[in-house]
């Protein structure tokens, strides 16, 4: 069996409170968390995740939280490596609950970090999405996924393939999230595109 990209989708529904209540204290950056990943369960795409193999990848990828590089894009590039060009987010850490893997994201003040700030800023609902490498095996109508997965980051995306995982905003304790309605993408993309000098032909 020959190796493929395999890329799972969560929905990330991010309810803004005031972006000061939910920053990293060091550098100011935005900070939203909730499921990265679920083992043990059939997904969205027909895969199939063992909580053995989440952990093992789970217990390489500490280190490069450990040193910051634990870098993802805003959009999925079909490829294997993480474009420093397009790079909006790090993940800053991860813990188990139950079957699901959950982790906190720090949004960077990057040209696709701002994006996506903005994005968020504005109630759209956006998928955070793992991207690997590794082949599978049909199991009895569920392709389960090999022993030789590789997890290589997180990305942002605007199209959600599993519906039932949700991020929010961190927040301190006390304050109420405020639920915004759905806000289409494009305009907000278009908004800041321009005030930036370079609109697009849409």
């Amino acid at each position: 069996m020959s190796k493929e990209l395999l890329i799972e989708t969560h929905t990330v529904n991010i309810s803004p409170t005031q972006l000061t209540e939910s920053v990293n204290k060091e550098n100011g950056n935005l900070l939203v968390e909730g499921i990265l990943a679920t083992a043990e369960v059939k997904n969205g795409n027909g895969r199939y995740y063992s909580k053995e193999l989440w952990n093992r990848e789970m217990d390489k990828y500490k280190d490069l939280i450990k040193e910051r590089r634990s870098l993802g894009e805003l959009d999925h590039p079909e490829s294997s490596v993480v474009n420093l060009k397009n790079v909006s987010h790090l993940i800053r850490e991860y813990n188990w609950d139950g079957d699901n893997v959950m982790g906190i994201i720090e949004i960077l003040p990057t040209p696709s970090g701002n994006i996506l700030k903005e994005l968020i800023k504005n109630g759209v609902t956006v998928g955070v999405s793992s991207r690997g490498m590794g082949s599978l095996q049909d199991v009895g109508g569920v392709m389960e996924v090999q022993d030789d997965f590789e997890l290589l980051c997180w990305d942002f995306v605007s199209t959600p393939s599993n519906p039932g995982s949700f991020m929010h905003e961190v927040i301190k304790e006390g304050k109420a999230p405020i639920i915004y309605d759905y806000t289409k993408v494009n305009k907000i993309v278009t908004e800041i595109l321009c005030a930036k000098g370079s609109c697009p032909v849409l």
